[in-house]
């Protein structure tokens, strides 16, 4: 009934209108869990916020798991077929973009504004370009190149004309901590994306994207219990959690998946390309609309800077018009998107 369900909604509406709405969502994202974690903090327990990072992330990918396998259970009988290399392939992307990344970045969360996340955020495609051409031995037109120094240099401006804060020192250069601990997670998510090119391009979208959410799942919980003790998950079935994970679930993870799924199944590369880089601006708009945060000075100049980086990658990638079915094109195309929320 559902898998029906979703089919007639595939052939009644566009693929590139669920891309948009998906865009939307995962743009809202980071001011989203940055408001319910806010909300937690007035409604302690015992001296606990029960919506907690940890918590919010943990109870949001078992969410994102019910809905992907109700879209896509009918490719788990393929399990069986994957080969030893792609299923070295899934737990290391799982791993690194399933549960190291988006740790950081919701650490990140804590520690510094949304719009820096966001900025700091587009790091990814630049890192995951370098990686392809030095590992990969990847061949890039010179239009790529300049696009990803471009971003580079918006992103370093950004960064390095805000006023000074809690500072790491980075290769003689000073960072603020959640600036430092989102370019920790774009780096994760880079490198999972270059082992996608190499292990995963045979994979199909659903099973890979049911297998890097279970494992990334466990890997997370698993590394939050052996580093913070037992006793950090003891809220997450919490009543006041659950009602604002309805929220937050529903609408950030449930709908923003299937959304983006469902998208890019029905759009094109560069289709998908295009309209997944709109995602900074929809974050650096709902952080005005949700927090309240004003973009600074330094956010204007770094942003402006990077959406001209964006503009030239579009250039390159609408050659492209084939339609993203393994889960190393969506890999790709998910690192333009940045946070999606889990």
């Amino acid at each position: 009934m559902f898998k029906q369900l979703v089919d007639r909604f595939k052939r009644t509406i566009p693929g590139q209108v669920y891309l948009w709405l998906a865009v939307l969502i995962f743009g809202a994202a980071n001011s989203v869990t940055r408001k319910v974690t806010d909300i937690g903090a007035q409604h302690l327990i015992d001296g606990r916020n029960p919506v907690s990072l940890c918590n919010v992330l943990f109870v949001g990918n078992m969410c994102a798991l019910f809905v992907l396998v109700l879209l896509h259970r009918q490719q788990l009988k393929l399990l069986k077929d994957l080969s030893q290399q792609q299923w070295t392939g899934l737990i290391a992307v799982a791993v690194l973009s399933g549960a190291i990344a988006p740790a950081f970045i919701f650490q990140a969360l804590s520690v510094t504004a949304v719009n820096n996340v966001v900025l700091v955020g587009r790091l990814e495609p630049p890192i995951a370009l370098v990686l392809s051409i030095w590992l990969l031995r990847e061949r890039v037109t010179r239009l790529e190149i300049l696009s990803a120094i471009v971003v580079l240099i918006g992103v370093m401006l950004s960064v390095l004309l805000q006023p000074p804060t809690e500072m790491i020192e980075m290769a003689g250069l000073s960072f603020g901590k959640g600036e430092a601990l989102t370019a920790l997670g774009a780096i994760a998510l880079a490198v999972s994306t270059v082992i996608s090119k190499t292990r995963l391009t045979q994979v199909p979208i659903g099973l890979f994207s049911i297998v890097r959410t279970a494992l990334g799942t466990v890997v997370f919980f698993v590394l939050a219990l052996l580093l913070y003790g037992h006793h950090h998950f003891m809220d997450v079935f919490a009543p006041f959690l659950w009602k604002w994970m309805l929220v937050y679930g529903t609408v950030i993870v449930v709908l923003g998946q299937s959304f983006w799924l469902l998208g890019l199944q029905a759009s094109t590369v560069s289709r998908a390309s295009l309209i997944s880089s709109f995602t900074p601006i929809a974050g650096v708009a709902f952080a005005y609309l949700i927090l309240g945060e004003t973009p600074t000075t330094a956010h204007y100049i770094g942003g402006s800077i990077v959406l001209v980086g964006i503009g030239l990658s579009q250039m390159v990638h609408q050659k492209s018009r084939t339609v993203p079915k393994s889960a190393s094109t969506v890999q790709t195309i998910e690192n333009e998107t940045g946070f999606k929320g889990l």
